[in-house]
């Protein structure tokens, strides 16, 4: 058992991480970030070789709020002797690989983050919340959740993941298993391109591909100037101010800015499709389906899976031997909060009321907070998710919580 921290954070990934690193250059304030995992690891299942960013990597942990701060990419850069080699190899984008070295960098860096600590179950009592863990019980003012969206899987799917039908965030765990086999990737976004052409160019290649999206197209990322001024904070907040039915429109109207795919990956795609179909002489190596809805699954893992499908003009069966689901992910509150959900106060979508400080409105007796990082799209449209606004999200938190009783102040 600790003393009362002024804030306890769970998960660490970078929104976490973001705070960590801010809040270290805070006399005073006392805080941990707790994370069930022994090390860090930003989205191991999908790090595949050639995988990029989507954003700039000085929208990093803490550049766009604290530029001199010793926690940035270029920073990290300079710590590893690679600076310069970095700028004179000018790759269009940084790899994920390179930026998942760095968060490790910094979490390594930081005492405030500690791994092996599972939070099973957290409780309010009088004036502070306790995080109950495996090992201990830590006691804080403030709560701040960073535990990550969940997988999501549709509807027509649900109880169906095993083996053979795996979220794309588990890829890498599966990938060495699926040479020789028929595989249909489900999802048109960037995911399911990587995971497509992964299968297309990497070891141990399948004996067909089938890329199934319920989108007219494999459409692209839209990063085009105006476009990215809603990666601004402002843009963010004018997003709060508005009616909760307009932000429910604009978030679909908005969805191609963060949901797309790289145009340069969808170029070299093209190609190696090109290639596999012309130059190998392999036609049925890939079939392309957008416009398809999934609507069942029958089979099994030995004798075999039937995906049924559903366009608007027909329904049809794709048979194949592992389904990958690049369905992307959900908000969902973290199981641990279940002693506290009843004193939530959620919206019909079970979606937490959030305000402008990211803090959640709940039957608070007394001025704790309890932050949400990375959960709150329906409240701050579509750069909730990304890496965009990570840093100055992290900032809002932080001042907030030096302004409700912290100790750094």
């Amino acid at each position: 058992m600790t003393g009362i921290l002024d804030y306890l954070a769970i998960g660490v990934g970078p929104a976490n991480l973001s705070l960590a690193a801010q809040a270290d250059a805070v006399p005073g304030l006392t805080g941990l970030h707790l994370d069930r995992r022994d090390s860090f690891a930003w989205h191991p299942g999908l790090m595949l070789p050639d995988a990029t960013l989507q954003v700039s990597p000085l929208k990093d942990l803490v550049t766009p709020v604290d530029p001199t701060s010793r926690f940035s990419f270029l920073a990290f850069l300079a710590a590893k002797g690679r600076f310069y080699q970095f700028l004179t190899a000018r790759f269009p984008a940084v790899h994920r690989a390179e930026f998942n070295q760095y968060l490790a960098w910094a979490a390594d860096q930081l005492d405030t983050v500690r791994f092996g600590h599972e939070v099973r179950e957290v409780r309010f009592h009088d004036d502070h919340f306790e995080a109950v863990t495996g090992r201990d019980t830590f006691r804080a003012r403030h709560l701040v959740l960073g535990t990550g969206q969940q997988p999501l899987v549709p509807a027509a799917l649900e109880g169906t993941r095993g083996p053979s039908v795996f979220h794309s965030g588990e890829f890498l765990d599966h990938a060495a298993g699926l040479a020789g086999r028929r595989v249909a990737v489900v999802g048109g976004g960037q995911s399911g391109a990587e995971i497509v052409r992964h299968l297309l160019v990497g070891p141990g290649a399948p004996a067909q591909i089938t890329w199934i999206s319920r989108r007219p197209g494999f459409l692209p990322l839209d990063e085009s100037a105006f476009t990215n001024d809603l990666y601004l904070p402002e843009s963010a907040r004018e997003f709060f101010g508005r009616p909760k039915a307009r932000r429910a429109t604009l978030l679909t109207e908005q969805k191609y800015a963060s949901d797309g795919v790289n145009e340069s990956l969808l170029a070299d795609l093209y190609q190696q499709i090109y290639l596999a179909t012309h130059v190998d002489e392999r036609p049925d190596l890939i079939r392309l389906l957008t416009g398809h809805e999934v609507t069942g699954l029958t089979g099994s893992d030995t004798a075999g899976l039937r995906l049924a499908l559903k366009s608007e003009e027909s329904e049809s069966v794709v048979e194949c031997d592992a389904v990958v689901l690049a369905t992307g992910y959900s908000q969902r509150l973290a199981p641990c909060l279940a002693p506290l959900t009843a004193r939530l106060h959620l919206d019909e979508d079970g979606l937490p009321a959030v305000r402008e400080d990211f803090s959640v409105d709940w039957d608070d007796p007394g001025g704790n907070r309890i932050y949400l990082q990375n959960g709150a799209q329906h409240a701050f449209g579509i750069t909730d998710p990304n890496l965009s606004l990570l840093a100055w999200r992290s900032s809002v938190i932080l001042d907030s919580i030096r302004t409700h009783g912290g100790t750094g102040r």
